[in-house]
């Protein structure tokens, strides 16, 4: 068997790499010496991209006469062609295109397959297989290949075979029903995200097999299902029935927890901004900084600036201060931000540290000096229009091995016989065939991230295996143990939900870091470590003394992500906050609600929900470069770059057509009818959306009053869609919801009732995928956590044995890791470096 470095230098030579220059170590490396078949043809290109921006060999496998996507717009210059579909330019850039019928044109389907290291597909559940071309069939032909396979509900299971579209995806999951106003309907994101959210999983689950098949040999089939992937934008939410809490419900710009309207859409003079005005440890100074704000612009009075801003959230709950008074004191933020310009707005945020954010148009996203000064938007290289069209860039920036933008998109078959005549080599492995291990495991990453978006990611690496040792505050709280849900709805720090899911699996240390000592055992860590983790701003680190530079001195071969809202560098580097904000600033919340009222933005911390995926998949990147060159490295990963890629579309709308999207309740672009409609019950909707003609003469033979032998062209269904709307709503208003659903789905038309907490409790599809974890707590009860979404076919998910809590693992890492004697603990304890 060849050694690791024969059989990249092999496999270079078969992608057109230049052996001398690689050697002489000019080109660097994160996934170039692999090969990623994409037979993705509508839904789920992202995962390909990602793949393919980070280095892989990306051939798109349409079928004759161009893949199905290529129908779908916006289109360049609103001309209809398969060649201009800018949702199409979305997901292919950097990839390569090869028209082949992988039926008919079977045996060279298959030498594709044996010399490729991943298949991406999103066929109908038991299609492949029914064909002979199913993961058994493929593995057999090359024991090495990652089949990803991204599905609408899974691999197996009773909802494994219905039929989905983005709004019925959403609407099963539940961000939907936390979104929107609460007069009308649920809405989704207007440009389509679900799978998005899958797409980007599935790129984590590659990653993370790929670093099991280097030390195996072995591929597997890696599984997604895209509801469960969307549970993460619940924001735990999800949990609330589990672990007896009062479920959350939308309202415009905001949401309705706990009996308390938590507002986080504001006006400006020239539009609207988003504030974080929540309560708490964590977040009650910025409020108070915030109310400091509307004092000095005379619009509140003293006794309403110094209100208890830590406490207030409980002052709420016990009724001691008056539901009404909070709502006054909205009434004066909002005059206050009514005032000034969104800019006047930000430069106060900047100056005060103030938790807000101005809420963009894909115009302002793309013309902000922010992403100029750090050369985020990038025009691909190539001829033709798609060259000049400026892309979303990189989503991460390596300090060793850059990200690139590479090619175009490529028109259909442009790479056929460059790919099919070929001389491709076979795929081999330098594995030992041990399968015994988790994929991850003897990883060690020493975590210091904060909220969502960092420790969801590690929470995804210590899920397989990886050993992550959280560093914590007792004294300035994780704002996850600050926010709802909470076990039976007590609000103590121990008792978050949302805290317990986003945290299991990992080792627990509280370490007081403005100490010599604590500084003194976080470089001890360091030494231990692969990976060190951080979510500060960008001169966080550095005031500890524990920034990349530092770090490296005491490590070399250290890898550090830094992940923050806006990034490492550029004018908005020092702002800081959380999901919501980022969102606000990429343009998600102007996109999202309905078009005659105020944007209502997605749920909570959206951009919260997208960046996990992309830390992880940069942290599993890194190791795979520092496995074939001994090279650790700096990543700066912001958190808004990252998430502009599920907005891709909308972004090409405005950079090659000068259009600026909005929101469209849930309308949509390409498909009629496509909307939530009521059901029986108080606040009851069920989601139907019609891809196909089919679809619709389906539909129309069930609803009363739909003719399935009129409007058969979707062009004039999207014209008639207020006519649409109102026979549907007739028709599901005094019906049962999962009975309509039932109907729908049995007739071969994509329908999701829209469910919230209480229902995805009892959903017989999480039920089977068991999404839902309980794990014993410390002081004598349960808690519920949710299950990885990422589903492996040899590979399986470590659980945690209990609730991650305050120092639970502190004498562990201590002891074990760091081997110190009690002497040493001792003085730790003394010094107050150990909180």
């Amino acid at each position: 068997m060849k050694g690791p470095r024969q059989l990249q230098a092999a496999r270079r030579s078969t992608l057109g790499y230049d052996l001398a220059k690689l050697e002489a170590g000019e080109i660097l490396v994160l996934l170039q010496p692999y090969r990623v078949l994409d037979l993705t043809h509508t839904y789920g290109g992202l995962c390909g991209q990602i793949l393919g921006d980070l280095g892989a060999e990306v051939i798109q496998i349409e079928p004759p006469g161009g893949a199905p996507g290529r129908q779908l717009g916006p289109f360049l210059n609103d001309t209809e062609d398969p060649e201009s579909s800018l949702y199409w330019w979305s997901y292919a850039r950097g990839k390569k295109s090869v028209e082949l019928d992988i039926d008919a044109d079977r045996d060279k389907f298959l030498e594709l397959v044996a010399a490729s290291d991943f298949l991406i597909e999103a066929e109908p559940v038991g299609s492949l297989e029914t064909r002979g071309i199913g993961y058994a069939d493929l593995a057999a032909i090359n024991p090495s290949l990652i089949h990803v396979s991204l599905t609408p509900f899974g691999a197996t299971g009773p909802k494994a075979n219905w039929v989905a579209s983005d709004l019925t995806l959403v609407a099963s999951a539940g961000p939907m029903a936390m979104t929107g106003d609460d007069d009308r309907a649920p809405v989704r994101v207007s440009v389509p995200q679900a799978w998005n959210h899958c797409a980007s999983e599935a790129a984590a689950g590659a990653m993370i097999a790929l670093h099991e098949r280097n030390r195996s040999g072995l591929g597997q089939q890696v599984v997604i299902s895209a509801q469960q992937a969307l549970t993460l934008a619940t924001q735990g939410y999800i949990l609330s029935t589990s672990v007896n809490e009062s479920t959350a419900q939308r309202i415009a710009g905001g949401i309705l927890a706990g009996g308390i309207r938590i507002q986080l859409t504001y006006p400006a003079k020239d539009g609207h901004v988003s504030i974080t005005h929540i309560f708490g440890a964590t977040v009650g100074p910025a409020t108070r900084r915030l109310m400091e704000y509307v004092y000095d612009e005379g619009f509140c009075d003293e006794p309403t600036r110094d209100k208890d801003w830590i406490e207030y959230g409980m002052l709420l709950a016990t009724g001691e201060e008056p539901i009404e008074e909070f709502e006054r004191v909205k009434q004066c933020v909002a005059a206050c931000t009514a005032s000034k310009t969104k800019a006047e707005l930000l430069e106060a945020a900047m100056e005060r540290r103030l938790l807000l954010a101005p809420m963009t148009t894909i115009e302002d996203v793309v013309s902000s000096p922010q992403f100029a000064d750090r050369g985020y938007f990038v025009k691909p290289s190539g001829d033709g229009a798609a060259a000049e069209v400026p892309f979303p860039g990189p989503f991460a920036k390596f300090s060793q091995s850059p990200m690139e933008i590479r090619s175009r998109p490529p028109t259909v078959g442009e790479h056929t016989e460059e790919i099919l005549s070929a001389a491709l080599s076979k795929v081999e492995t330098a594995g030992d065939g041990s399968t015994t291990d988790a994929p991850l495991a003897g990883v060690k990453v020493l975590d210091f991230m904060w909220a969502l978006a960092g420790p969801g990611a590690t929470r995804m690496l210590a899920d397989y295996g990886a050993t992550v040792i959280r560093v914590e505050s007792s004294g300035k709280l994780d704002v996850c143990r600050t926010i709802r849900p909470f076990i039976d709805g007590d609000e103590l720090p121990e008792k978050s939900a949302i805290f317990h899911s986003t945290n299991a699996g990992k080792r627990m240390l509280t370490l007081n870091l403005n100490t010599d000592e604590g500084k003194a055992v976080a470089l001890d860590l360091v030494r231990w470590a692969d990976v060190v983790t951080e979510s500060f701003s960008p001169r966080g680190m550095k005031g500890f003394g524990l920034d990349y530079e530092n770090l490296k001195a005491v490590n070399p071969q250290i890898i550090m992500l830094s992940t923050c809202l806006m990034g490492q560098t550029g004018p908005l580097s020092m702002f800081a906050g959380y999901g919501n904000l980022a969102a606000a600033i990429a343009g998600f919340y102007a996109i999202t609600g309905w078009p005659d009222r105020e944007p209502a933005g997605p749920f909570g911390a959206y951009t919260d929900y997208i960046a996990p995926r992309y830390n992880a998949i940069a942290v599993l990147a890194a190791l795979e470069h520092r496995r074939q060159t001994g090279e650790g490295q700096h990543i700066d990963l912001a958190q808004a770059e990252s998430a502009m890629h599920f907005l891709t579309p909308a972004i090409l709308d405005f950079t090659a057509n000068g259009h600026v999207q909005s929101r469209l309740g849930n309308r949509d672009l390409n498909f009629a009818p496509h909307g939530a409609y009521p059901v029986r019950g108080e606040d009851r909707h069920i989601a139907i959306a019609c891809e196909t003609d089919e679809q619709w003469r389906a539909l129309a033979g069930i609803v009363d009053g739909l003719d399935p032998e009129t409007m058969g062209d979707v062009k004039e269904r999207l014209a008639q869609q207020d006519a649409l709307d109102e026979t549907i709503a007739a028709f599901t208003e005094d019906k049962d919801g999962y009975d309509v659903e039932k109907t729908l789905q049995a007739a071969g038309v994509p329908a999701s009732f829209v469910q919230n907490s209480d229902e995805l409790t009892v959903d017989p599809q999480l039920q089977h995928l068991n999404h839902f974890v309980e794990l014993p707590h410390q002081e004598g009860y349960t808690t519920t956590i949710e299950a990885s979404r990422i589903n492996m076919s040899r590979s399986s998910p470590v659980v945690d044995s209990s609730a991650p809590t305050f120092n639970r693992d502190m004498m562990w890492v201590l002891n074990d890791v760091l081997g110190y004697d009690d002497d040493r603990v001792g003085e730790l304890l003394v010094s107050g470096a150990l909180e």
